[in-house]
Parts: structure tokens; sequence; C-alpha cells
């Protein structure tokens, strides 16, 4: 079985910070990944002021996309979900049609979320074995 990072290529790629698990996404950055098979992904990340609906700090989207450009898996906090209350953004996460709850408690923790649930999908759908 090959890795994540074996079937990916980069296309944009920075350098994340690595001062502590809260800060590995503390910056502003738009990442780029493309799959021969036409599939990818864009993290934007941005520190923004904690509040209590964001009290890790961080304003992000991590999204991959299937060759048709549709949204396949996402973890954000970019807008409320049904089942979470009204109001302010939550943390959650996006799988196919579905959208859950997230629990968020660091910036390592999402990625390896988020990477999990790529790699699922793709198993899933056939593009990787």
């Amino acid at each position: 079985m090959r890795s994540i990072s074996h079937q990916m290529k980069a296309a944009r790629f920075p350098v994340w910070p690595s001062r502590s698990s809260r800060c590995s996404l503390c910056y502003h950055y738009e990442v780029l990944v493309i799959d021969e098979a036409g599939y990818w992904v864009k993290f934007v990340v941005h520190q923004v002021p904690a509040t209590a609906d964001k009290s890790h700090g961080l304003d992000y989207t991590l999204t991959m996309h299937g060759p048709d450009g549709g949204r396949l898996v996402g973890f954000d906090n970019a807008h409320p979900v049904a089942g979470q209350g009204r109001g302010a953004a939550k943390d959650h996460k996006h799988r196919l049609r579905t959208v859950r709850p997230y629990d968020y408690t660091d910036a390592g923790t999402l990625l390896a979320a988020f990477w999990q649930e790529v790699e699922s999908v793709m198993r899933e759908k056939g593009v990787w074995t």
C-alpha cells in the first residue's frame, strides 16, 4: 500500500511553522495538491482573534475536491451547521453529502483527521487501492 504522500503530488506546498501543535496552522496558507486522477485538496487557514466560537483562534477550510470540482471532504468552521444551534460558525466536517460536528482539539489532530477522511473517500471511490 502506498502512502498518501506517494498518491498525491504537491503543486504548491509552503513550509508550515512548527512552534507548537496549536500554531502549526497559524498563518494564511493556500495549499493545492493534485492527484494524477484529477483529485485535489486546498487548505486556507487564517489566524483570527480567539472568541467563544473560535477559541483556538483559527479560521480554517481544508477541502478535497473531485475532478469535476465538487467537494468530497471538508473540515471548516466557516458557517453554522444544523443541529449545532443558531448563530456563529462551529467546527464541522463534510464527507460526501453529510455534515457532522467536529471536535477541534489541535492543528495536528485536525490534519490527521482530514487526511484519514481523504484516504477513506479515495479508497471508497476506487481511486486508491
